[in-house]
């Protein structure tokens, strides 16, 4: 039987079986458009589901069907057993409900009972909206950079630019991670900033401005990379009236873990 968390008028609840699993399916075509080679089969949600991972879904109130998803996969590096959040969908007309971050919230509250300290998960570090949620609303830092991780992607939000992501991550105990979720702010110095303008989803999506986006993934590359090489780290995000977005780094001290 599912595991149900509820928050005002949002459900989450962990899939365990493979009609619940289709539900991911169907959100993963509608979220992101994928060509069939590459859709992730129910199979891969089972397998999530049976080794430690997590598949959960997302219902609003007066909808039968889920409306959001999220899957992670279990993971070791460093010494460090952690969780991958691999994807976290939200159907387009359902967007800006809080529906991504409940689904978050649901991620690490199971995360924590189960023992782990640590979730990570990339992202694109031109979507500006899911930089600042990851940033700002959740407390994820961001220290390591990774040129077209997927390689060549059939969905048409990535604009046909090589998949560059970044590795979000996030310390569910840490105090910064605590103050995000109270919706404090941060303290800290900032050293460098990156910004993204606004104007990135409309030269993503036309093919003749295209070289103008590739021309901002290219120059932050090499500006966040720069960063993360002198010890730097991704500690803020911010967003003007205009809608563009700006990384802010400064120096992570590694004692802001306990």
């Amino acid at each position: 039987m599912s595991e149900t968390r509820e928050t005002a008028a949002i459900r989450i609840e962990s899939f365990r079986v493979l009609e619940e699993f289709e539900e991911c399916v169907r959100l993963e075509e509608a979220v992101w458009g994928y060509d069939p080679a590459d859709m992730i089969p129910r199979r891969m949600f089972l397998l999530a589901s049976r080794i430690g991972g997590q598949v959960m879904g997302a219902f609003l109130e007066g909808r039968p069907d889920a409306v959001g998803f999220a899957m992670a996969l279990p993971g070791y590096r460093g010494g460090r057993p952690y969780l991958h959040s691999h994807m976290v969908g939200v159907l387009p007309e359902c967007r800006n409900h809080g529906i991504a971050r409940a689904l978050k919230v649901a991620q690490r509250e199971d995360a924590l009972a189960r023992g782990f300290e640590l979730m990570e998960w990339t992202f694109d570090p031109l979507e500006i909206k899911n930089a600042y949620i990851n940033i700002q609303k959740l407390g994820a830092i961001v220290r390591r950079y990774q040129h077209n991780f997927y390689g060549s992607s059939s969905s048409p939000l990535q604009g046909g630019l090589p998949t560059d992501r970044v590795y979000a991550e996030w310390w569910l105990r840490s105090g910064r991670v605590e103050r995000a979720l109270r919706g404090e702010a941060q303290t800290f110095e900032v050293v460098d900033r990156v910004e993204v303008p606004g104007a990135i989803y409309a030269w993503k999506a036309a093919p003749g401005d295209r070289a103008n986006a590739r021309e901002v993934q290219q120059r932050n590359a090499e500006r966040l990379e720069a960063g993360f090489a002198k010890g730097l780290a991704v500690l803020g995000y911010q967003r003007n009236e205009a809608g563009d977005g700006a990384f802010q780094l400064g120096r992570w001290d590694e004692s802001w873990l306990s």
